[in-house]
């Protein structure tokens, strides 16, 4: 894999951390490497093995195609995993609170 697939393929990763929000010392945790590992990986300075790799789609909740090439088979199923994902991260007592914005933005646009 060439600097230029990796640095895409870490802009990919940091992309998805984000908007899951780990951050990069949680993400190593759970990736059980160090954070300089995972900011290497970021950065496209350093590639990762494919137990690493097995590891991060499942964390990061991507295919591991999207991570090495940026395609995804289906964009929709993708996006609705990313959002219960999200929604499965929010405390037990404000899932109610967050049902609510839910509902109220579904009436906003169906407007």
């Amino acid at each position: 894999m060439n600097e230029t697939d990796r640095k895409s393929m870490g802009r990919r990763i940091r992309a998805q951390r984000e908007l899951l929000g780990y951050t990069r010392e949680k993400l190593a945790e759970e990736l059980e490497v160090s954070p300089k590992f995972c900011s290497d990986i970021e950065l496209g300075v350093r590639g990762m093995s494919i137990h690493t790799l097995v590891r991060l789609s499942g964390i990061l909740n991507l295919t591991t195609d999207y991570i090495l090439f940026g395609t995804t088979p289906d964009c929709e199923s993708a996006d609705m995993s990313t959002l219960l994902k999200l929604v499965e991260k929010c405390p037990q007592e404000q899932q109610k609170n967050l049902s609510s914005i839910i509902h109220t933005f579904l009436n906003a646009v169906s407007e």
